[in-house]
């Protein structure tokens, strides 16, 4: 019900603007909804299926390309034929559409009804002021929300991802092949033919046809529902297929490269992809407000359901009353727009930039301007250990064999599995890779040829090469984590001598690993066996009986800044839960370094397979270390906390991530991340470091404070004012004040709200997250609203029966007292209210607030006492007034004060 007649309010606000890109994640498939081949239109299917049976010459003689790729002037010419390769969403509005639409709401149309009445009764001078008043109130929004629209702009371009493409090299001949150069590109810049360079960690940009591939594996889980990812070659098999996904030689956009490298050319992009197709459905479709835009929807109606029950009523009271029902519809619709949150998104959107501005000075990067009250209200951290917790500079600490001795066949074979293996080379890799004495030695490219390769993935943790150092036998060398190596293992090799792999041999093989990793080692295993050469193709088959050769064990040591880091979050309210795929022993060993508590046991990821959701509940809440974990793992995890009520934040940089990243109630990465988990993201960190994250999240609570401010102040003035209004409607024989009054009240209010982004916040307010809660505000509107009610009735009385304003030739002066008392207290209240402390003395705003309201209130004064007056239908107030008017204040000050303190000491403060 409520919807239907508020239309979710910021929504629509944000889609008229065209606004939304700001407030939306990325929108990746769902694990757990993989694409039906009905899903995607019959036309972007069929011209999938052509070129997969097509030659590659022939796909690119059709897309007028080349190997070599698209040269810039070609590319430019179809981008504007094509459009960016994004999918469907707004793109920005015109100027004049913009500033249409910020001329097109609610107070700007009662004040032009006002001024064309005022302009057929002959009455220019309030023509003129109305008119002016139009100007001013549509500039003012179309400045604000163009800062903010251009804000955030700039700050998405500062993480925009990038595909490597090729270009003709100038000056050259375009029949010789190599004559190109690779540049980096937005990916929202790609066009139907151009040709991109993939490697491991690479996001797809768009859907593809392969060239040429070399061990190409790419994980797209997200739209077949298969858990394992799939190889990729360049030729498609003669079998016919239907559906595009079972494609041998199509990588599609939304999947992601996890091993191996490929070039390929652009087939379709955006919303012409196979992905696309989907996603327009989904972006038509799917209205469902974000956690944040409900909240506020919720306040926004609030006080929508007065101004739907109060207008009428003000409307019906002054017309059985006064008699002009003409004046009474004008004077209740001056009502209702001073009761619609008109100005709420413009403020919310405006406090948001703000905040994502600042923020970007800090090294954190918002994508989507909404996470930054997600980021306040966060209070759980899930995040991985390496490069977190630790320097994320690892280095190779020692190579044993299977004792524990030093070496050197078990480095060297360690390094031509890393050298030779196409998957994404993490830290480990590189931390082999720079022993290039091993290099020199070995000499790869000339002794050894690669075979084969068995792609890592996160539920056999582990990864193979196939060598061939002679061309008379193959050698499989696999490397992984210690338990899975040993699952696969028959034997063990020490020194010379081999021998079966008995369950005494593996009890003292444990201790060796276990006293590593006790000392906080990262430990890898190693294992090769030799097969005879008769076959080019390997699978994951083909780890078994393998032989143990030894161990390589990696240090990575904590950061200085973890410890005061952690402590910080702790006294702001934030539990940090470590979320990794190492070995339990190392991680508990870093974190003991580290300071963070973790008294409960570790929770291993084959005894989260083992929990229904229920006791993973009650596992999750109370136990701080999780380890040996798999992407489902880290997901699943992630859902039980926010299962049971948590605001979680979730950081993470790698492949494995990008699940938990998508399901967290904020993803966190960092620039160095790669493609899948930095797109999966709602904010980039440009510093892979704890603290700046606290500082993220004080701006974020910062952030949303002072649009609390807002909220608050409008619900408690708004219904305030109503009150006011019912009471001299019924008790007096004229208008308490004109339609046009009201409007230039409400205009000079907002204006004095708009310096709310730039507020202090008070530093208790920055240590307990801040979460939306409408039914305090209800409260809130309730306990305050009244209060100015009061002193309306005092100013009432003053006007009525001490300067004799009591009939109807009077009531200019009537209304011009109101006037200055209203728009003062309504100002003052900002100072009041914008904290749970003293004002002005315990807590004071800052300087923009206090030069706004200081302007502001002048102006209210000036307008009845200036040249101006007439034009507003004012008149000067005698000398006594001013007299009376500071003892008004003052005492409403203090009795909102005493209010307050009662309101804190039974409720709190937010």
């Amino acid at each position: 019900m409520r919807y239907s007649l508020l239309k979710a309010r910021l929504a629509d606000f944000l889609r008229s603007r065209h606004m939304t890109r700001h407030f939306q994640r990325l929108l990746l498939p769902d694990k757990y909804s993989p694409l039906r081949k009905q899903d995607a239109g019959l036309q972007q299917a069929e011209t999938l299926r052509r070129a997969a049976y097509s030659l590659p010459e022939t796909v690119l003689h059709q897309l007028n390309s080349s190997v070599i790729g698209l040269t810039e002037t070609q590319a430019e010419t179809l981008r504007v034929q094509v459009g960016l390769n994004a999918l469907a969403q707004e793109a920005p509005l015109h100027w004049w559409q913009h500033l249409w639409l910020c001329y097109r709401n609610p107070f700007n149309l009662l004040l032009t009804l006002l001024a064309v009445v005022s302009w057929l009764t002959e009455d220019m001078q309030a023509t003129l002021v109305i008119g002016a008043m139009v100007i001013l109130s549509t500039l003012l929004r179309f400045w604000q929300e163009g800062k903010s629209n251009r804000a955030a702009d700039a700050l998405k371009a500062m993480v925009s991802a990038t595909a490597s493409v090729r270009r003709p090299a100038k000056n050259v001949n375009a029949n010789v092949i190599e004559s190109f150069i690779t540049a980096d590109i937005p990916m929202d810049q790609l066009v139907p033919g151009d040709v991109v360079v993939l490697a491991a960690g690479d996001m797809v940009p768009a859907d593809c046809r392969v060239l040429q591939a070399k061990d190409l594996f790419v994980a797209q889980a997200a739209m077949t529902g298969e858990s394992m990812p799939v190889e990729k070659q360049v030729d498609q098999l003669p079998s016919e297929v239907t559906n595009p996904l079972e494609l041998d030689n199509i990588v599609f956009m939304g999947t992601n490269v996890v091993s191996g490298t490929a070039t390929v050319v652009v087939l379709a992009t955006g919303s012409h992809t196979y992905f696309g197709a989907l996603a327009s459905r989904v972006t038509a479709t799917d209205s469902t407000p974000t956690a944040f835009q409900a909240g506020v929807n919720k306040v926004s109606w609030l006080l929508i359901r007065f101004m739907y029950v109060m207008a009428p009523l003000v409307f019906l009271i002054n017309g059985l009353t006064k008699g002009d029902w003409t004046q009474a519809l004008l004077f209740a619709l001056s009502i209702a727009v001073g009761l619609t949150p008109e100005m709420l998104p413009m403020i919310v959107t405006s406090t948001l930039a703000k905040g994502a501005v600042f923020l970007s000075r800090q090294r954190v990067i918002v994508k989507r301007l909404d996470a930054i009250q997600s980021f306040g209200a966060m209070d759980v951290l899930c995040t991985d250990k390496t490069g977190t917790l630790t320097e994320d500079h690892i280095v190779l600490a020692r190579h044993l064999d299977v004792w524990g001795e030093d070496s050197d066949r078990v480095l060297e074979m360690a390094y031509l599995n890393s050298y030779y293996q196409t998957g994404l080379k993490n830290l480990l890799d590189k931390a082999v890779l720079e022993h290039t004495e091993v290099h020199g030695a070995l000499a790869p490219n000339t002794h050894y040829r690669k075979v084969d390769e068995i792609p890592f993935d996160f539920e056999r943790r582990r990864m193979s090469v196939v060598v061939s150092e002679r061309e008379d036998h193959h050698e499989l060398i696999c490397k992984g984590a210690v338990e899975e190596i040993l699952a696969v293992c028959t034997h063990v090799q020490h020194g010379e001598t081999t021998e079966m792999l008995t369950p005494a041999l593996l009890a003292r093989i444990r201790c060796v690993t276990d006293a590593l990793n006790g000392e906080g080692l990262r430990v890898v295993a190693v294992a090769a066996k030799e097969v005879p050469p008769s076959k080019e193709t390997y699978g994951q088959s083909d780890e078994s009986e393998l032989t143990l050769m030894g161990y390589v064990a990696f240090l990575d040591p904590p950061k200085t800044s973890t410890a005061p880091a952690l402590k910080t979050l702790a006294e702001h309210g934030v539990t940090v839960k470590v979320l990794t795929g190492d070995n339990d022993r190392v991680t508990a060993k870093v974190c003991r370094d580290v300071g963070l508590d973790h008294a409960d046991a570790v929770i291993l990821g084959s005894d989260i397979d083992r929990m229904d959701d229920t006791t993973l509940a009650k596992v999750v809440a109370c136990h701080t270390l999780f380890a040996k974990l798999t992407p489902a793992h880290k997901e699943r995890i992630v859902g039980s906390l926010k299962e049971s009520g948590h605001v979680v934040g979730f950081m993470g940089d790698g492949i494995n991530d990008a699940p938990a990243l998508r399901r967290a109630d904020i993803g966190i990465s960092v620039d160095t991340a790669v493609d899948i988990a930095k797109e999966a993201a709602d904010i980039i960190l440009l510093e892979k470091s704890l603290m700046v994250l606290e500082e993220g999240i004080q701006e974020g609570r910062r952030t949303f404070a002072n649009m609390l401010k807002y909220i608050k102040m409008t619900a408690s003035s708004n219904f305030g004012n109503v009150f006011s209004v019912l009471v001299a409607s019924v008790f007096i024989p004229f208008l308490p004040m004109l339609p046009m009054h009201l409007l230039v009240q409400n205009l000079l209010y907002d204006i004095s709200q708009t310096s709310i982004p730039f507020d202090h916040v008070d530093a208790e307010q920055l240590k307990v997250p801040q979460r939306w809660q409408p039914a305090d505000i209800g409260r809130f509107m309730l306990f305050f609203g009244p209060l100015s009610s009061v002193f309306d009735i005092v100013t009432f009385a003053m006007m009525w029966y001490l300067f004799k304003a009591n009939t109807p030739a009077q009531q200019t002066l009537f209304q011009s007292g109101w006037f200055v008392v209203g728009l003062l207290t309504q100002t003052l209240v900002i100072h009041l209210i914008r904290t749970a402390k003293v004002p002005f003395v315990q807590s004071r705003a800052a300087w923009p607030v206090l030069v706004m309201t200081a302007l502001i209130m002048i102006i209210g004064v000036w307008l009845p006492m200036g040249p101006l007056a007439s034009y507003f239908k004012l008149q000067p107030l005698p000398a006594a007034y001013f007299i009376c008017l500071p003892l008004i204040l003052i005492a409403y000050m203090a009795l909102t004060q005493a209010m307050k303190r009662i309101y804190v000491r039974r409720y709190g403060w937010q």
